[in-house]
C-alpha cells in the first residue's frame, strides 16, 4: 500500500493537510482531531486541484482518486519514513526544552552558505510536522535539519523512528511542560531518546560541554563538543553584544569535518 502511494507521490510530490493550502496536483491527507474530521473535506480537496485524497472512512470513497487506508496519520508517517529511506543525505535532528527553533535557524543559516539545505518551517516539529518536513526533501537537497518537539515520553523516539537522523543535538533539558512528562525525570528521559537513537544508529551528536547533564547523558556516544572549556572541539569566547552578540571560535586541531 505504501509503495503504491509513494509511486503516486513521485509523480505529485506535494502533500497537504489543510484545504486552504492546496496546490495543484497535491496529495491531501484527511487527518482527524478531537474537533475535526478532514474526511468530510475530501470532495472539496479534489475540487480545489488535488490529484489524490487519503481517507480512512470508506463512506467518503467515490472513485480511484480516494485512497482508502486504516489510519491517515500513521499512513502519512509511514510514507515519510519510506521517503526518508530513499534519501542518502545526512539528516540532523534538534530537540530540547528551549532554543530548538532558534538553533535550527542558526544552523540552517550557516550550512546554507555551502549546501542546499531543507529545514523545518517554523516550529512544525510534532508527529504531523516532522513527516511533512521529510516529504518536502527533494533530490536537490544536500542536508536536512529536522526540529523535534515532545510533550510526553516516547514522542522523540517515535519521531526518530520516522526521520532516522544521522546527527542530533539537544539544546538543553529544563523544567517545562512537566504535566505531560510526569515530572522532570520524564523530561530527561524523553529528550535523551534522541541520543539513544543516534547511538543505536552509529551516528554522532553535538553536545554543549558546559552542560553537565548533557555530558552525562551522551557518555559513550560519538560526539562533537562545544562550549567555553579548553578541552572541547569548538571553544567559544564571548566578545561583545553591541548591538549584536559576537563570539570567537577556536577549533581543536584534532577535529575532522563531518561532511
Amino acid at each position: 500500500m505504501i509503495q503504491e502511494l509513494y509511486n503516486h507521490f513521485l509523480k505529485h510530490p506535494v502533500v497537504c493537510t489543510d484545504t486552504r493550502d492546496i496546490k495543484q496536483g497535491s496529495i491531501f491527507f484527511a487527518l482527524k482531531g478531537d474537533n475535526f474530521n478532514a474526511n468530510k473535506f475530501a470532495d472539496q480537496a479534489l475540487d480545489s486541484g488535488c490529484s489524490l485524497v487519503v481517507i480512512d472512512e470508506e463512506i467518503y470513497k467515490k472513485d480511484e482518486r480516494y485512497f482508502f487506508v486504516e489510519d491517515v496519520l500513521s499512513t502519512l508517517q509511514a510514507l515519510a519514513n519510506h521517503h526518508r529511506k530513499q534519501l542518502s543525505i545526512p539528516i540532523i535532528s534538534i530537540t530540547g526544552t528551549n532554543g530548538k527553533t532558534t538553533s535550527k535557524e542558526l544552523l540552517n543559516a550557516v550550512l546554507s552558505q555551502k549546501y542546499n539545505v531543507l529545514a523545518t518551517k517554523g516550529n512544525l516539529n510534532n508527529h504531523i510536522g516532522v513527516p511533512l518536513t521529510l516529504l518536502n526533501i527533494t533530490k536537490q537537497h544536500e542536508i536536512a535539519i529536522v526540529e523535534m518537539g515532545a510533550n510526553h515520553v516516547g514522542e522523540i523516539a517515535m519521531l526518530c523512528a520516522i526521520a532516522e537522523p544521522d546527527f542530533g543535538m539537544i539544546t538543553n533539558i529544563g523544567k517545562a511542560h512537566l504535566e505531560g512528562f510526569g515530572g522532570y525525570e520524564g523530561v530527561v528521559k524523553a529528550k535523551s531518546e534522541l541520543y539513544q537513537f543516534i547511538q543505536q544508529k552509529g551516528g554522532k551528536v553535538f553536545v554543549n560541554a558546559d552542560n553537565k547533564l548533557l555530558q552525562q547523558l551522551s557518555g559513550g556516544i560519538d560526539k562533537v563538543t562545544f562550549g567555553t572549556l579548553k578541552s572541547v572541539d569548538f571553544e567559544g569566547q564571548f566578545v561583545e553584544s553591541n548591538p549584536f552578540v559576537k563570539l570567537k571560535c577556536f577549533v581543536s586541531s584534532l577535529y575532522r569535518p563531518l561532511f
